[in-house]
């Protein structure tokens, strides 16, 4: 059940929302609108008023609304309604309208409204015009001519609603913490259903916003992409010329005026303000050029897996920065990505935006090197390669985001741990989208028996945990052709296996053989080893027979197996 509180301005404020609220709606889905409930129980209703015009009683409706406000004549307050529709989940069954009265009832005396036993609070109606929800308006002056104290009616509206859907049996929403970014309003919903649109021009315009952050070095470069995804910006400047903030829009979206629709950056997300996106550009300012600059894909990758050593273990300043990158990342990763799973990707981050927020500060200088690597993806146009890049990202993402989801439930902030759960589900399908065809091309390569048995070998001397179920997983092909393909480069197959594992545990990984091969591809196509090197290396192997010997913690038939495990 979700209330939102609306303030309103203006002589007229009353009777506008009146009428609104008794007319057809913006888009003929106001049907059957009536009272439920009000502060003496026996207002006009318009809705229910059959020898008389029903403008005539909205106009008696409005005017007994407005009785306190007036008598204050100049002293009344300026912001004088307060509008707050209570919307049921689609889920949720089809509610009496005794249960909306109560309901009612419940919400103005938590909001501080119409405190409970109060004969002298302030005047309000509720009214229904569909199945799924209701409106409460009032006044914001007490019959007693005093104003109504409600200090924090937001959260403490918020806190009713989650004991209400407790007592009814109601989908139980998670409780927030105040930073969710602003839900686009039902006159947007509608907006874009007519305009033939799934998202609203808020969504959209949160979205590019959140882009060009996240690919932007300077404050100049944010704003030229703003502009070239086709968006307008227009600055707000001070008396001294400064730029303090910008507002946005999209062509085409106008108002009854026809004029654009402007939105802040503040109101598209708390963190998208001026102040603060500047905040984000001065702490993740770019690195020193490296003398041989690094694959890429290589330190995103890198960077993303140390993510869940962060939330684990560092200061929650600096896991709440790592958070806010891998957000970043996200925002990015659709336009690196192939058209089937672009969608995936693109719903994975508009869902792990509400877990890059929360009330901890983020040390966003922590996260310079995973912001700047993604950026470096975006500007070179050969980095995209034969999406092996992508893929291992994908999969380190996914451990950072299941951890994700379990910090912020350590932290209980059970929003931001819904939106990582969900974020999952949609970043598991474009790793499949992304990794299978990659993984498909490896194993089409594997190596010869001899060698997929001295990799096996290895591999269950360096963790027999989980070797058995690193042989028979269909990706142990891909893995063995991509020890091939370090060794032909001069790496040393047990070594690189030593690494891969030593870089973090296998336990938490959902496919321990992806991980692994994910991992080796990165650590083969690093600098080569020297002769010397490669000379040392090899005399630390002569130990090791070339064949597998049967150790008491492999399973036989399992190397016995791996000649077949491609036809699987």
């Amino acid at each position: 059940m979700i209330p939102k509180i609306i303030l309103g301005k203006g002589a007229r404020a009353t009777r506008r929302l009146i009428g609104y609220l008794y007319g057809p709606g913006s888009a003929n889905e106001h049907t059957d609108p009536h009272l439920v409930a009000s502060w003496n129980d026996f207002a006009p209703d318009p809705g229910r008023s059959p020898h008389r015009h029903s403008r005539d009683v909205e106009d008696q409706l409005a005017s007994q609304l407005d009785q306190p406000v007036k008598m204050l004549g100049d002293k009344a307050p300026t912001t004088m309604v307060w509008h707050c529709p209570v919307r049921a989940a689609p889920e949720d069954p089809i509610l009496t309208d005794a249960q909306w009265a109560d309901i009612a009832r419940r919400i103005v005396a938590a909001a501080g409204i119409a405190p409970e036993g109060d004969e002298e609070a302030c005047c309000w109606v509720a009214v229904r015009h569909a199945d799924d929800h209701i409106h409460i308006a009032a006044t914001l002056v007490r019959q007693d001519g005093r104003r109504p104290r409600r200090d924090h009616d937001i959260r403490a509206v918020q806190r009713e609603a989650r004991k209400i859907e407790a007592d009814l049996g109601l989908r139980r929403l998670n409780p927030g913490d105040g930073t969710a970014a602003k839900r686009p309003t039902s006159k947007e919903h509608f907006k874009a259903k007519r305009q033939g649109q799934d998202t609203t021009t808020r969504e959209i315009l949160r979205m590019r916003v959140r882009r060009a952050v996240a690919a932007a070095s300077s404050e100049t470069e944010f704003f030229a992409l703003l502009e070239a995804t086709g968006v307008t910006v227009r600055p707000r400047t001070g008396p001294s010329g400064d730029v303090l903030g910008y507002s946005v829009a999209l062509p085409g979206d106008l108002n009854k005026d026809g004029e654009p629709v402007w939105f802040s950056g503040s109101t598209l997300a708390g963190d998208l303000s001026l102040p603060k996106i500047r905040h984000r550009l001065a702490a993740t300012g770019p690195e020193p050029v490296a003398t041989r600059p690094a694959d890429p894909w290589h330190q995103a990758t890198a960077a993303t897996e140390r993510i869940p050593d962060h939330l684990t273990h560092s200061h929650d300043h600096i896991a709440q920065g790592q958070l806010v990158a891998l957000g970043g990342a996200l925002d990015l990763l659709p336009l690196t990505a192939p058209a089937a799973a672009r969608t995936e990707l693109e719903r994975a981050a508009a869902l792990f935006e509400r877990a890059t927020r929360s009330r901890i500060t983020a040390d966003a200088g922590s996260a310079r090197v995973l912001r700047r690597s993604v950026q470096t993806i975006l500007r070179t146009p050969t980095a995209t390669g034969d999406g092996a890049g992508l893929a291992m990202l994908l999969d380190a993402a996914l451990i950072a985001v299941a951890f994700a989801r379990h910090w912020h439930r350590t932290h209980q902030h059970a929003q931001q741990e819904a939106a990582a759960e969900k974020t999952l589900v949609h970043l598991q399908t474009a790793y499949a989208h992304v990794a299978v065809p990659v993984l498909d091309d490896l194993a089409r390569r594997t190596p010869g028996i001899q060698t997929k048995h001295r990799y096996a070998y290895h591999l269950q001397q360096a963790a027999p945990e989980h070797a058995d179920r690193i042989l028979q997983d269909p990706a142990w092909d891909a893995l063995t052709t991509v020890l091939a393909d370090a060794e032909t480069a001069g790496h040393n197959a047990a070594t690189l296996i030593d690494q891969a594992l030593g870089q973090r545990t296998l336990d938490d990984a959902r496919n321990p053989a992806r991980t692994l091969t994910w991992r080796i591809h990165r650590l083969g196509q690093r600098h080569t080893p020297s002769p010397r090197a490669q000379a040392a290396m090899a005399r630390s192997t002569t130990r090791h027979p070339t064949t597998p010997v049967h150790q008491p913690t492999a399973t036989p038939s399992v190397v016995q197996q791996l000649p077949h495990m491609r036809r699987r």
